[in-house]
């Protein structure tokens, strides 16, 4: 008996089934190229943690949203002041990403809702003396010293990246570039100790205010450094 002839229309039989799955990636590929993909991610960076989505609608173009939240503490100082700074990190962002080459590598630009910002307090041991300004105070006359910073409340985004590919599945991106959020507003200086309503006192503080205003008015750029992990669907 021809072996090849008995068995030939099973393995057909057989054949067929493989060959269509073989095939579906090749279907998915090209439906995913003529829809898009949606994709969603968490990741962490400069800006803070939080969720973002996206949707590649092209080999070309794409856009994004997410949201950034992270609590800092931090320890600046001011001549004789020692600051316990607490930074919050909010923010809210869209981006349109631009796939020059069809591939992984993005160029975007979009904006942020913006805003982050930070409580300033500043407490002297109980027998110390500070300079303020013009004049020196105990620390029963200075108490605690208290303000806020904070930024515009709008602020153009722009990044270069790596968003991986457009097939469905896990994926790893990465950005990095720039938030311009304009200058750090430092709000008025608020004390509670016994001179908080000397008026030589009170301009003595809004010295101290300003002189830490004058070092973060260089930081009117912010960077941005971004790392992700999501699907695509």
């Amino acid at each position: 008996m021809d072996w090849k002839f008995a068995y030939g229309p099973a393995l057909a039989l057989i054949a067929t089934p493989v060959a269509a799955q073989e095939a579906d990636p090749i279907a998915d590929e090209t439906r995913e190229q003529e829809g898009g993909v949606v994709s969603a991610a968490i990741g962490g960076g400069t800006l803070g943690i939080g969720p973002e989505v996206g949707w590649r609608f092209s080999d070309h173009m794409g856009v994004r949203a997410d949201a950034s939240f992270l609590r800092v503490g931090a320890d600046p100082s001011s001549d004789d002041l020692d600051y316990d700074a607490r930074l919050k990190l909010q923010s809210y962002g869209a981006m349109v990403d631009v796939y020059p080459f069809g591939g992984a590598f993005r160029i975007s630009a979009g904006a942020r809702i913006n805003r982050n910002r930070a409580d300033l307090l500043a407490q002297l041991p109980g027998e110390g003396s500070v300079g303020l300004g013009d004049g020196t105070y105990t620390a029963a006359q200075v108490g605690r010293i208290s303000g806020e910073a904070d930024v515009k409340g709008f602020a153009p985004a722009f990044t270069l990246g790596w968003g991986g590919s457009k097939r469905r599945g896990m994926f790893i991106a990465a950005d990095a570039g720039v938030l311009l959020q304009g200058s750090v507003r430092v709000r008025e200086f608020t004390a509670t100790g016994t001179s908080s309503g000397d008026p030589d006192f009170r301009a003595d503080l809004e010295q101290e205010r300003q002189a830490i205003q004058d070092d973060v008015d260089d930081y009117k750029v912010y960077p941005i450094v971004t790392l992700r992990i999501g699907y695509r669907f």
